[in-house]
Parts: C-alpha cells; structure tokens; sequence
C-alpha cells in the first residue's frame, strides 16, 4: 500500500503544481473548430502569438515619431523658410522654389541632366512639398504607414540618385561624398519601412483607430 501511494498521487500532484518557466513558454491557446465527419466540436491547440515589449514598443514608437518630425520639419522650413535649410528669402510662400537649389547641384551620376530638367518646376515643387507633408503627418499620427513608406521610400531614392553619393568629383570639385552607398536617405528609407512593417495597427490610438476602419481592413496597403 505504501508502494502505491506515491504512484496514485502523482497524477494529482501534476494536476496542483504551478507550471514552471519552460512549461510557460510552451503554452498553447485551444479553439474550437467543428470536425470534418460529426460536426462535433474538437479542440485544436494553436500558438500563443508573442507579445511585444514595452521597451520595443517605445523605440519602435520614437522612430515612427523621429522620422514624421524630420519630414515634417523640412516641408515647414521650405515653406516658411526659418533660416536652416532654406532661408526666409527663398521660402515656397515667398516665391522660392523647395526644389531647385538641391536639383540643381545634382552635378553627378547619369541623370544629372533629367533632374536639372525637374529644377523650380511649379509641378515638381507642389509634388515634392505633398510628399514631405503626407509622409511626415502620417508618420507622426500613426496612419496610412504602409501608402506613407511606399511614397517616402520612392522620394528618398530618387534624392539619392540625385545626389549620386558613387561619386566623390563632380565637376572638378568633391562632392562631399563620405560613403558611396548609404548616407541618410538610405537610413531614412530603412526607418519608414521598419515602421511599417512592424508599427501598423499599434501607432498609437488614432494608428489604433484606423486600423478597424471597415475600407483599412478590406485593403491591408492603406494600413
């Protein structure tokens, strides 16, 4: 009798011992689905999905954030002018043009002369300004990330093949050029498709807010 005790107990013992760290790792969430031949209900153990930390939400937040305000801020300082980038003189509402000195300094790759062709165009600035002020407000409220990495991504290339980065003399004088591959724009363009591949749906409450929009999700792209 007192051999068995131990055996008999040993199911219950299982059954009233907290799981431990490695069993909790493993746990499994069970649905329910209906079986193919009875329709009786049958429990099918999935996967609980990982839940993200708060440490990387927080950092994942800040770059969403970091780069609205850097797109934001340039189409700010080309419209009004503030005296970094551009100055007042040369602002978009005073006459300037938020293009035409960064094209037409593009002086070396093979589409120097198309991009000198784009210079001051009353079409070209209106776009450009568009793409600064959507992509940094979609950024910055947590919305449209994926339309906003895609137009971002596409403005960030093109300024990088205008600035021909390859090169290091242009015109007999250095370009200024300190790696020949990735300079901000690549980063930049890295950063907005970090966001929206791993911030949509989670970009705050207005991110939140979109994402259960009926039309966002019928079409996962405008998320």
């Amino acid at each position: 009798m007192g051999d068995l005790l131990p055996y008999r107990l040993g199911p219950v013992r299982q059954m009233v011992e907290a799981p431990t760290e490695k069993d909790v790792h493993i746990m499994v969430t069970p649905t329910r689905t209906a079986a193919p031949t009875t329709g009786a209900p049958v429990h099918v153990q999935q996967p609980v999905a990982p839940r993200r930390s708060s440490f990387a939400g927080f950092a994942l937040n800040g770059l969403r954030l970091a780069v609205g305000v850097e797109f934001l801020w340039a189409f700010l300082d080309k419209l009004f002018g503030f005296g970094y980038a551009t100055p007042s003189a040369k602002a978009w509402i005073s006459g300037g043009s938020p293009t035409n000195g960064f094209l037409t300094h593009a002086n070396a790759g093979p589409l120097k002369g198309f991009f000198h062709s784009l210079a001051g165009t009353t079409g070209i600035d209106t776009l450009f300004m568009a793409a600064l002020l959507g992509v940094g407000l979609a950024m910055v409220l947590g919305v449209a990330l994926r339309v906003a990495a895609a137009s971002g991504t596409l403005l960030l290339s093109m300024m990088w093949l205008a600035g021909w980065p390859l090169a290091k003399i242009a015109e007999g004088k250095p370009t200024g050029s300190n790696n020949p591959i990735v300079d901000s724009h690549v980063i930049s363009a890295f950063a907005l498709l970090v966001v929206a591949g791993l911030a949509v749906g989670s970009a705050g409450p207005l991110g939140r807010i979109w994402a259960r929009l009926p039309l966002v999700r019928d079409h996962s792209w405008m998320r």
